[in-house]
């Protein structure tokens, strides 16, 4: 519980995802005396907290929260699912330390050199999966492949597409287009058996020409901060224009619904949470500064992937 907005988000987000899924369970681990005093009485047979006042501040360094904060609550959380008392881990604290913790702690997937941060991107028809979006800020052709083999078993188990689209992102859809890395992975991409449809530029990330769209973690990270950026501009216009209409109130409470609804549908909370594929156990990501509802929707996510056996999946693939 180490997020901008932490504990008491990750606490509510909890909350709400028992009291909207019977079979759930969780462990709560922080400071026992704050979770304690906000978690409601009825609801403590199906939690369990591990107290720890050990942090990891969005600050530190991986290696120091790796070698130093041991029994911090990011640790303890990934040493859970290791242990096989949890199925899955959802963090919302600093991303390099929750990459190097885990991937110490449940190291890769047999043939994976590294793992990848892959999350849902609203998108005009639906949403699309994207990988990598900051685990790893430079990759070789091989590691592009590899992203793209694990992010097709995701989109098949959880869109439930039998042969997903798989697109690799890039500055032209032109086979001259591109750097060598990139025009290296498309070879190895088009000999593989996924259905692999090519390059896509950026401006067509939202146009529902790919279920999975690959890249490296620079660039990934770049194009979901700057698409979530441009969705705060367009959220603060639209309201500035209601703001100063001087239309009847009709119109204005019609626009306000319009607004509403524009909001809700490509709201970021919604697809919270980043799925760090190519572990030995599901850690899902949340964003550092979301509310409760964002977090909520990231522990959506990770009992998705664990519903969906997303793990198990991808370890037979990968031993074929």
């Amino acid at each position: 519980m180490s997020g901008e907005r932490d504990p008491l988000a990750s606490i509510d987000a909890a909350i709400e995802a028992l009291k909207n899924d019977d079979a759930l369970n969780v462990f709560l681990v922080g400071d026992q005396s704050i979770i304690s005093e906000h978690f409601p009485k009825e609801l403590m047979h199906r939690a369990e907290i591990i107290h720890t006042d050990e942090v990891v501040s969005m600050q530190e360094s991986p290696v120091d929260a790796l070698r130093k904060k041991k029994n911090s609550s990011m640790r303890l959380s990934v040493n859970l699912v290791s242990e096989g008392k949890a199925d899955a881990c959802v963090s919302s604290g600093n991303t390099g330390a929750l990459m190097a913790n885990a991937k110490y702690v449940l190291k890769t997937l047999p043939t994976i050199d590294r793992p990848a941060f892959m999350k849902a991107i609203p998108t005009k028809g639906g949403y699309t999966y994207m990988l990598d979006l900051g685990a790893n800020s430079t990759c070789t052709a091989e590691q592009l492949y590899q992203f793209a083999l694990m992010g097709n078993v995701v989109a098949r188990e959880i869109k439930g597409i039998s042969s997903p689209k798989v697109a690799l992102l890039n500055i032209g859809e032109e086979e001259i287009k591109g750097h060598e890395m990139i025009k290296e992975a498309s070879i190895l991409l088009e000999e593989s058996p996924i259905n692999y449809v090519g390059y896509i530029e950026g401006n067509d990330i939202v146009e529902d020409k790919a279920d999975v769209i690959v890249t490296d973690g620079f660039t990934g990270n770049i194009a979901i901060k700057a698409m979530e950026g441009t969705i705060g501009l367009m959220v603060s216009v639209l309201k500035g224009s209601l703001k100063n209409s001087s239309d009847g109130d009709s119109v204005s409470n019609g626009s306000q619904l319009a607004l509403d609804i524009f909001k809700e549908s490509i709201d970021p909370r919604r697809h919270n949470g980043a799925l760090l594929v190519g572990l030995n156990g599901i850690v899902v990501k949340s964003h550092g500064s979301s509310d409760s509802y964002g977090h909520y929707h990231a522990i959506l996510t990770a009992i998705d992937e664990v519903k969906k056996e997303i793990i198990p999946k991808m370890t037979e693939m990968f031993e074929k």
